[in-house]
Parts: C-alpha cells; structure tokens; sequence
C-alpha cells in the first residue's frame, strides 16, 4: 500500500480514540518485548518510542483479526501475512479488553457494515432513505445487497 508519510505524520499527532503504553513484540523472529506508546486513530494504530513525538510505525488495521492470547496480551494478525503477527502487552485485563473492542470497531468495514444496517433499520421504520438528502444513496458501498450474508446487529 502507498502512503504519504507527512499524511501520516499529520494523523499520528491528532486526538487518539485510545492511547497507552503497552508492551509491544513485532512480527520478525526474535523481537523482544518493547514498551511503545500505543494510539488509536480513526483505523491506524501507531506505535512510538516513549520518549518521542514522530512515530516509528503504523498498522493500518483493515483485513486483520484481533485476537486475545491470555488475560493482559491481545495480538494483530493479517489476513493476507498470517506470519506477521503483533503482540500487545497490557497492564490488566480490563485493559485488554478494551483495546480489543477498539481495534475492533475501527475498521472501514466495520463502520460500513454499521451504516449498512442502520439505513436498513431506519428505512424500514420511516419508509425513507436516510442517505437520499446528501445524494449518496445509489453507492454500492452502501448497498444493502452486496451478495453477502445477512449483516448481524452492531455490537453495543
């Protein structure tokens, strides 16, 4: 994927939906657990040296599966690179599961998939397209009939 690294930059340093320091272990063999700033932005996480401002990497979190390993380390697997697997560390388990939940919910698919079911629902209910008054209702991305499976509720 091609990026403009100023974009990044840029983005890295606007307000996080969560952000912590975290324990972190990369994908190559024999990374070391490093503690990193850890901060989630729109569908980035990004990851810094504690005492820095620019970040060292990011992962944009799409085609991903989060996954928790045991009670404190959550992990970050593509779909495309099963070897390139992240590992977090976190400070409790609580901890843990909201990061879970937060990577979870940042993903453009994600997201899509909500808009998807509550256009449904409220089309449903009031007889109108929400989406009519801002001329977008004919995108296919928002399509109810993508060929794919009925969409489960939202998670809370």
């Amino acid at each position: 994927m091609r990026f403009n690294e100023k974009e990044l930059i840029f983005l890295s340093r606007q307000p996080s939906e969560r952000s912590a320091e975290l324990g972190m272990r990369g994908p190559k063999r024999g990374d070391v657990v490093k503690r990193r700033l850890v901060k989630l932005i729109v569908n980035f996480l990004f990851y810094f040296r504690t005492d820095e401002e620019e970040p060292i990497g990011a992962l944009l979190l799409e085609q991903c599966r989060v996954e928790r390993e045991d009670e404190l380390v959550f992990s970050i697997v593509f779909l495309d690179e099963a070897e390139r697997k992240y590992l977090f560390e976190c400070d409790s388990r609580t901890q843990c599961v909201e990061w879970i939940d937060a990577i979870m919910k940042s993903s453009y698919e994600f997201m899509r998939k909500n808009l998807v079911f509550y256009r449904t629902e409220i089309q449903r209910l009031t007889g109108k397209d929400p989406l009519e008054q801002y001329g977008i209702s004919d995108e296919t991305r928002f399509q109810v009939n993508t060929g794919l499976p009925p969409l489960p509720p939202p998670l809370p």
